[in-house]
């Protein structure tokens, strides 16, 4: 049998003080920064990627690569933004580590800041994160007048500022082109790239955006070794892994993993198994709304990149949404169709009006009225949105819709066939 897990991001989340500086520097915090600026940016960034840390944010893109896209030379400002603006359904990590741990938040964000050369770093916060947003304020002043943020940092020459920017509530705003242009003043519009943000990105100045947990993982990376944090999960997929488990199980919570537990043991041996012991499972969502539905027969599928890609969906932002019998797949596709239609920006055409057919269309076969034709139009809807936007709400709310129809046909039939606006009873009261 295994040895448990050994908690990193989360191992100090439970302290009455956890939030404080002075319980964070006795846990050895901010040492890995105090290495980081003893080595060269370049030196930085190549501990990253040998490492292997890919971005928790959804993409899964290597985080260290990703830094080296930015110019050696420092000619214009260089920026560092750490998108904390978490806004995908069902997930809720980030607001954990920012609430619990915040100067963990704030040593990773300086790490990748100098790394990249920046001499600012905004931290984005999700509007609704008032409690998170106070936190991080307290962090960043205390930090601030210990010598970790502002002026000549830990005696090293560098100079970084740390700005906490809190939103308005706009899911667009996670994507990273709209939150330069939210940060800008401007309304929340995703931009063509190219350019990327590391040749013109916030005021047209270099810039790299990263999510919480990635830039949470770089003090243990500075502080471990690389080879450490390479050697947890399986290759091209590294590290620990915070996982937000809800819906119909007995523990719902943030669960903290290697990389590559499978579905079925986050279920029923993290998060205690069917909230309903009369109930199956029906379906699970892996990777927040955008990702495509798993069925009940897929739950031995690797909770990492690579695993969740070859099933047909991906980990996205790992919000694991479980689904059980009492669930009718139609009112679910709805919601989430509801969500991305309220929730596009209305710039791209394919987008803003496929987005309005989709939610019309579900929501017809949930009163009642679909016809059977109705099924293939969904799908058609959904292959004309991919691709032909700007940015990737239109795969999200496209990309999921025909893993419900394909899957879980039954519901919708029953929908079409009965007119009826019950749904199919599967489990009895």
């Amino acid at each position: 049998m295994s040895a448990p897990f050994e908690k990193v991001l989360l191992a100090r989340i439970h302290k009455p003080d956890s939030v404080t500086l002075a319980s964070y520097v006795d846990d050895g915090g901010y040492q890995g920064l105090a290495k980081a600026v003893k080595m060269t940016p370049d030196e930085v960034s190549e501990t990253v990627k040998a490492a292997g840390l890919r971005g928790r944010g959804g993409a899964g893109f290597p985080a260290g690569v990703k830094w080296t896209f930015m110019p050696k030379e420092v000619k214009k400002p260089h920026y560092l933004i750490n998108n904390a603006d978490e806004s995908e359904p069902g997930t809720f990590k980030d607001r954990l580590l920012m609430e619990k741990d915040p100067h963990m938040v704030l040593e990773g964000t300086l790490i990748a800041a100098y790394a990249i050369r920046a001499s600012k770093a905004f931290i984005y916060i999700r509007g609704e994160y008032v409690h998170a947003a106070r936190v991080l304020e307290k962090a960043i002043g205390e930090a601030h007048s210990k010598g970790y943020i502002g002026r000549d940092i830990l005696g090293s020459g560098w100079a970084c500022e740390v700005v906490l920017h809190r939103g308005a509530g706009a899911y667009i705003c996670g994507e990273e082109t709209a939150l330069m242009t939210s940060l800008e003043g401007g309304k929340g519009f995703p931009r063509l790239k190219p350019p990327f943000p590391a040749q013109a990105g916030l005021w047209g100045c270099p810039t790299t955006i990263n999510n919480v947990e990635t830039l949470s993982c770089t003090p243990f990376i500075l502080n471990r070794g690389p080879e450490w944090f390479a050697g947890i999960g399986r290759e091209r997929n590294t590290g620990p892994k915070l996982y937000c488990m809800s819906g119909h199980v007995k523990k719902p919570g943030t669960y903290e993993t290697a990389m590559g537990i499978t579905l079925r043991e986050l279920i029923y041996d993290h998060a205690g198994g069917m909230l309903h012991d009369d109930r199956p499972l029906k379906g699970v969502v892996p990777g927040g709304a955008s990702s495509a539905v798993l069925s009940a027969d897929e739950v031995d599928v690797r909770m990492d990149f690579d695993g969740v890609a070859a099933a047909g969906s991906m980990l996205g932002s790992a919000a694991v949404m479980v689904m059980d019998a009492s669930v009718c797949m139609v009112k679910a596709l709805f919601i989430n169709c509801r969500f991305f239609a309220h929730e596009s920006c209305g710039q791209c055409t394919p987008c803003r009006v496929g987005c309005d057919w989709l939610e019309k269309i579900v929501g017809r076969i949930e009163e009642g009225q679909g016809r059977m034709e109705d099924l293939d139009l969904l799908k058609d809807v959904a292959s004309r949105i991919g691709g032909q936007t700007i940015c990737p709400l239109g795969e999200a709310v496209a990309g999921p819709v025909p893993s419900y129809v394909d899957k879980f046909r039954d519901d919708f039939l029953h929908h079409i066939e009965n007119k009826t606006a019950t749904c199919h009873p599967q489990v009895t009261a």
